[in-house]
């Protein structure tokens, strides 16, 4: 146990510290959002807070790979927290001079989304050099349920703190927790130079063009990466569609919306410790493709066809519980089989390629709802209303469907293609 902790101690101490400052940053996002809508009483006005964090992530992603594998990781980790640290503490300034406005939130918003842009493949190639190899699946678990328990706990939270206390509160903590992650990196946790023994790789560009050209000489790692962004295509399309699918529903509304998105993240919890702890599959491609298929193919079909919020929650269970699964596979596969001086250009192409379509799911879901399915549904009557209901909500349901249906399609579509490939490390 203690060479096994040992092996793993620096791990422990950044994994634990980041994502306690990962969960500051999403409580201060929550109360912004919070404190967005008591002054402008829009939801189109919140949601522009994430598409401006959203947006640098998918445009920049590829050249912010290659300045993360041009630099120091440790550093460049540093700077950024810093930055997006700096950006918090304006935001509290403006705030506590009566000064804060809808702009400025979205334009350090952008600005924190470039420093995740940067600072996220340059943490990947951190992780993978203080992990010892053999360990690649149980940390993918424990970050994967990191993740979880922040999706699960920053809304509470975040509520709680800005009810009690103002934004003032959520800042706070969210710079506390800032101060206990940057110490660590920067006191605690050593790793490797790739870069103080090498000649200087070349510019951000050529290194950018790298990325691309590794991910085209080694087709199975594209596949995987094309289909996991046909999965958030339908996935996000899903999003959009949910709220309309429930709220609207007499026996849904605000709060049952809200006990089943939490089933998500509960599903997603419990779905960690099961990749944490399952064997080493036979073909991690495999598993991939089987637990979207199985996602896709069970969550709509239940939300089309069912009215009952105990059935919206298995749904929501049956969908999510096998995603910390596949994402941990994918890591296990990208780890390995990338070389770490080339990964930092390689993840952030996959962030790209990959994240792209879920802002187009979520235009498209929108629209679909409310321009198409639900006038659809209002001008029928019989199968149509014993399939899916009547009123304001039925459309959502035709749409959830529809999600279905293509979602079986794309994995039966893609998986032809991936069943050439095998991965077993």
């Amino acid at each position: 146990m203690n060479k096994k902790y040992n092996s793993l101690r620096d791990f422990y101490i950044l994994w634990s510290t980041q994502s306690l400052s990962q969960l500051g940053s999403a409580i201060t996002g929550f109360a912004l959002t919070l404190w967005l809508y008591e002054k402008t009483g829009s939801a189109l006005s919140t949601a522009a807070l994430t598409i401006c964090t959203y947006a640098p992530y998918v445009v920049m992603s590829i050249f912010a790979g290659a300045i993360s594998d041009k630099f120091d990781k440790k550093k460049t980790m540093l700077i950024c927290d810093a930055l997006a640290a700096l950006s918090t503490i304006i935001v509290f300034i403006l705030y506590k001079n009566d000064a804060l406005c809808v702009w400025h939130l979205y334009l350090i918003n952008v600005i924190t989304g470039l420093m995740n842009t940067v600072q996220q493949p340059a943490s990947e190639v951190a992780y993978t050099m203080i992990i010892p190899k053999e360990y690649y699946q149980k940390t993918g678990g424990l970050q994967a349920l990191s993740r979880s328990l922040i999706t699960i706990g920053n809304p509470v939270i975040a509520a709680a703190l800005y009810g009690l206390a103002g934004l003032d509160a959520a800042i706070a903590v969210d710079l506390i927790t800032f101060a206990i992650a940057y110490i660590a990196l920067a006191c605690f946790i050593k790793m490797p130079d790739l870069t103080g023994d090498k000649k200087d790789p070349g510019n951000v560009i050529q290194l950018a063009k790298e990325g691309l050209k590794y991910l085209k000489q080694n087709p199975m790692i594209l596949y995987v990466i094309l289909f996991l962004s046909g999965v958030n295509l339908i996935a996000s399309a899903f999003n959009a569609t949910l709220p309309a699918l429930i709220i609207p529903n007499p026996r849904g509304g605000n709060s049952v919306l809200g006990i089943v998105s939490s089933c998500s993240g509960v599903a997603m919890a419990v779905g960690s410790l099961i990749a944490m702890n399952m064997p080493k599959p036979k073909d991690r491609i495999k598993v991939i493709y089987l637990t979207m298929l199985f996602s896709l193919g069970t969550e709509n079909f239940i939300l089309a066809f069912s009215r009952s919020p105990m059935a919206w929650c298995i749904a929501e269970v049956l969908g999510w519980i096998f995603v910390p699964v596949m994402n941990t596979n994918q890591n296990v596969i990208m780890r390995n089989s990338i070389p770490v001086e080339l990964q930092g250009r390689v993840y952030a192409c996959r962030n790209t390629l990959q994240f792209f379509t879920i802002p187009i799911g979520l235009l498209f879901g929108g629209f679909m709802v409310d321009e198409i399915c639900e006038p659809f549904m209002a001008a029928k009557s019989g199968i149509w209303i014993n399939l899916f209901g009547s009123g304001k909500g039925s459309g959502a349901a035709l749409m959830m469907f529809i999600l279905a249906i293509t979602g079986v399609i794309m994995c039966l579509a893609f998986g032809n293609r991936l069943s050439k490939y095998h991965y077993s490390d």
